[in-house]
């Protein structure tokens, strides 16, 4: 029977199953093995295509699945360009990618239009197509930045940013071109066409960005909110076409409205890039490739004149705006060569174009042959064309990111060993309710670069094990190694048996040469409670690492602006540096916009030894501790609280801190809010360690009638004042 079944196959295949299954082989297996000839993985897909296709083996159709998943592919290239650029980089270099955009796309049509006209002798208006073809760049390269991770280079922004300025200009010669031939080009397709964009970009810019921020806040399923940013995406898209701009300018929009709530250390980023390079981006590279005949590049010379001719006049011209940027904003070579990858692939918009002047019939000849805009010869020069450019871009775009990859890896190399200590973030599990908003701030605070260090731990009581702790503990770091894995980070799960929860993370923070420590606020279930809980305020004693008590009124990816507020003397702490590279982390990977609130002095100080770190930081003036009801004014339901704290006694320390507690649950009860406690040493003498307190019974005995918790009342009393002897337990 299966023999009967095999022996119905033919060619090309019908069966949806078994082109999607040989789709899949190719993908798995075809990069792999080119990759040992030194052919990039994108140009092993296009080939492939080629091969299987309708003008190769004949294996498969072109149809309509393989359109449109190539169309869905093209999108989410684009998607991801607008996603994965800095906003704030992009908008302060705006001015640079619109220059660089009207350069480069006046650069390469002129061009197209020269070449036309005086060495293939077209008329003017196929000229502006080949013109068109020549300004329209595909970002294909750029699934290759974004591996190598240097998405957020200057040059990738302006690049990228550029590309929507000459694709845009590019359109609308096209529409232009279509329109003279057609008739229908006036003053009402001028009109619609500017309302349309306009309309477009508002609906997407402004109100695609409030609809996502409610949805996230509402919706903490993963399905959900990846079917939801893929339902914005492709609307977006649609947009863009009813207002009469390609569907690629709004799916890089719609990208770049939802920047900023999709953080790139978030499990959401990660499935975003999953599916995009598993499935979609592959597609439209196997659908580009069906498009080539190698057959038709020597049915005549003219056909492969025509492919020289734009072939060396495109090159040129890319080159010559990759070395103008160059030499203009100080790039460096590799840079340039970034540049020229990014801006030399020809595909999507060039393939529309030279299809819709094919198809374009201007007259007939007196045997009734049409006379088309743009003649059989181009269109396959023009799929010659696809194919070299696409090669070219990727060779050249791919060794540029690969030497700026590793020259950042060679330099983040060298200031870990010199400067840094290597981050090792601990997270004790307890409430199975907050595991996940942990991992994430913990994923959020340390580099992206790496992805060890994050440990979960939870102490199991030594005198009553049993009864389902071991369980209880397995569940628990489990979800967090889950959390972890979402984000392609790596997690190490811990159980401790101890008679005291303190002394367990205390024992793990020293084995583990733990460098922060990530505490979740406890909740208050009686008037004698503290406000951190005796847990946190002991732990604050005995463990002298960078420690961060938070509490989570909405998913960090929602938050809009960051308020830190920063003491007096903050700056002079040994563990300034520390917390204020975890915060330049948590804004980065957050996209939040960061205020800084301190006195004169510290202020100058952030803005004139480490504006590098926080690069478009607002600073503004906070007299002292008891302005927090003025703060209050200022804050929105979209903010996040940074409070820098201080233990007693130490150089930073303010009595008005005793206070902040109150102020929180006054004002800010419905915010999130990260109260920090840096790493700190005295002046005059080491802060002592207590891993076991021997206590009078006087004393232990006045602190149960006061109703107090230990930890309050070893909080609230400076260490020099104590009239007691502590002891060393043996």
């Amino acid at each position: 029977m299966l023999l009967a079944g095999l022996s119905e196959i033919t060619l090309p295949l019908k069966n949806p199953v078994l082109q999607f299954s040989l789709i899949l082989f190719i993908i798995l297996f075809v990069p792999f093995f080119l990759k040992r000839l030194k052919i990039p993985s994108l140009i092993s897909l296009i080939i492939a295509g080629a091969v299987v296709g309708p003008n190769g083996l004949n294996l498969m159709l072109r149809d309509s699945s393989i359109i449109l998943f190539g169309t869905v592919g093209l999108l989410y290239i684009m998607f991801l360009a607008g996603l994965e650029i800095d906003v704030a980089d992009f908008k302060k270099n705006s001015g640079r990618s619109i220059l660089f955009g009207f350069y480069s796309f006046l650069i390469s049509f002129f061009a197209g239009v020269f070449v036309s006209l005086f060495f293939l002798n077209f008329s003017l208006l196929p000229s502006l197509l080949i013109g068109s073809i020549f300004s329209s760049y595909t970002l294909i390269v750029y699934p290759i930045i974004s591996k190598y991770g240097i998405a957020r280079d200057k040059s990738v922004g302006i690049a990228v940013g550029g590309t929507m300025i000459t694709d845009t200009l590019a359109l609308l010669v096209l529409a232009v071109v279509a329109g003279s031939t057609s008739g229908q080009l006036g003053m009402a397709f001028w009109i619609r066409l500017l309302i349309g964009i306009t309309l477009f970009s508002v609906i997407v810019l402004l109100l695609f960005p409030v609809i996502a921020r409610w949805f996230f806040k509402r919706f903490d399923d993963n399905v959900l909110q990846y079917l939801f940013v893929l339902g914005m995406v492709f609307f977006a898209a649609f947009l863009a076409e009813a207002a009469g701009v390609e569907a690629i300018i709004g799916a890089f929009l719609g990208g770049l409205a939802l920047n900023r709530l999709i953080p790139h250390t978030s499990p959401l980023m990660n499935r975003i890039r999953f599916v995009g390079n598993a499935i979609f981006i592959p597609f439209f590279l196997i659908g580009v490739g069906m498009l080539i005949d190698s057959r038709a590049f020597f049915k005549d010379f003219e056909t492969l004149n025509v492919a020289l001719v734009i072939i060396v006049a495109a090159g040129s011209a890319n080159y010559l705006t990759a070395l103008i940027t160059q030499k203009i904003y100080g790039f460096s070579v590799d840079q340039r060569r970034v540049i020229f990858g990014l801006i030399s692939a020809h595909a999507a918009v060039a393939l529309a174009t030279v299809l819709i002047g094919y198809n374009t019939i201007t007259g007939y000849t007196l045997d009734g042959v049409p006379v088309r805009l743009l003649e059989e010869p181009v269109l396959n020069a023009t799929i010659l064309f696809i194919l070299v450019s696409c090669t070219i871009a990727t060779l050249v775009g791919e060794k540029g990111a690969q030497n700026i990859a590793f020259a950042e890896q060679a330099e983040d190399a060298i200031c870990t060993a010199v400067t840094e200590t290597p981050e090792r973030i601990l997270m004790p599990m307890n409430d199975p309710e907050t595991v996940e908003e942990v991992v994430t701030l913990g994923i959020t605070l340390k580099s992206p670069k790496n992805r060890d260090g994050l440990f979960a731990l939870h102490v199991i009581d030594s005198s009553a094990v049993g009864g389902g702790a071991e369980k209880n503990a397995d569940k628990l770091l489990e979800k967090a190694a889950v959390a972890a894995a979402s984000t392609d980070n790596r997690l190490s799960g811990l159980i401790r048996y101890d008679g005291s929860i303190v002394n367990g993370i205390d024992g793990v923070v020293r084995e583990q040469r733990i460098t922060d420590l990530i505490l979740s606020l406890h909740y208050q279930r009686g008037l004698t409670d503290s406000f951190l809980g005796s847990l946190s305020e002991m732990l604050l004693i005995t463990c002298n690492v960078t420690t961060f008590i938070y509490k989570p009124a909405q998913p960090l990816a929602t938050i809009r602006r960051t308020l830190a507020v920063i003491p007096q003397g903050a700056e002079n702490e040994d563990g300034f540096m520390l917390w204020k590279d975890r915060l330049a982390s948590m804004v980065a990977n957050t996209g939040s916009k960061l205020v800084f609130y301190a006195d004169k002095q510290t202020l100058s100080y952030l803005k004139e030894s480490h504006a590098g770190s926080f690069p478009n930081a607002e600073y503004k003036m906070f007299r002292n501790l008891n302005d927090f009801s003025g703060l209050a004014k200022e804050i929105r339901n979209d903010d996040n609280l940074v409070v820098v704290m201080s233990r007693r006694n130490y150089r930073s320390y303010h009595s008005r801190m005793a206070k902040i507690p109150s102020y929180l649950s006054r004002y800010f009860k419905n915010n999130s809010f990260i109260l920090i406690y840096p790493v700190q040493s005295r002046n005059d003498e080491e802060v002592p360690e207590f891993p076991e307190l021997t206590l009078p019974d006087h004393f232990r005995s006045a602190v149960d009638q006061a109703g107090v918790k230990l930890g309050e009342a070893m909080t609230r009393i400076p260490f020099r004042r104590l009239p007691l002897r502590f002891k060393r337990k043996a």
